[in-house]
């Protein structure tokens, strides 16, 4: 089984299914920040330490907002997903970045192992 990828979400106040679906994804969810607060608009915020992927709820988010989230990310060398708040678009959104249900090779409809890698930055 593959490791456990290390996520904060920000965006929206409740998730819903969402903890769910990333929980299938090998995903935990280390944080989850609503967005709402004028402090999340500053230019030094750092995300927390062991954060492997931050998840952007593009629906629930301002521009400032998102804008200083991904500066912070990238100054981390953190992986961005930026989907709309619905189990749908984050699944796409997952499939279309290289994460896979359970581990890195799925079964196709022939029993064949696919393997799905992840394209760099």
């Amino acid at each position: 089984m593959s490791e456990v990828v290390s996520a904060v979400v920000v965006g929206a106040d409740r998730l819903g299914n969402i903890p769910d679906l990333l929980k299938g994804h090998n995903i935990a969810i280390r944080q989850h920040i609503s967005g709402r607060d004028p402090s999340h608009q500053k230019k030094t915020l750092q995300l927390p330490s062991g954060t492997q992927l931050l998840i952007l709820l593009t629906d629930f988010l301002g521009h400032n907002v998102m804008k200083t989230f991904r500066a912070a990310a990238q100054r981390s060398g953190i992986r961005v997903l930026a989907c709309r708040r619905s189990v749908c678009s984050m699944k796409q959104a997952l499939d279309q970045c290289g994460y896979c249900e359970a581990c890195p090779v799925q079964k196709s409809g022939n029993g064949q192992p696919v393997r799905f890698v992840s394209r760099p930055g």
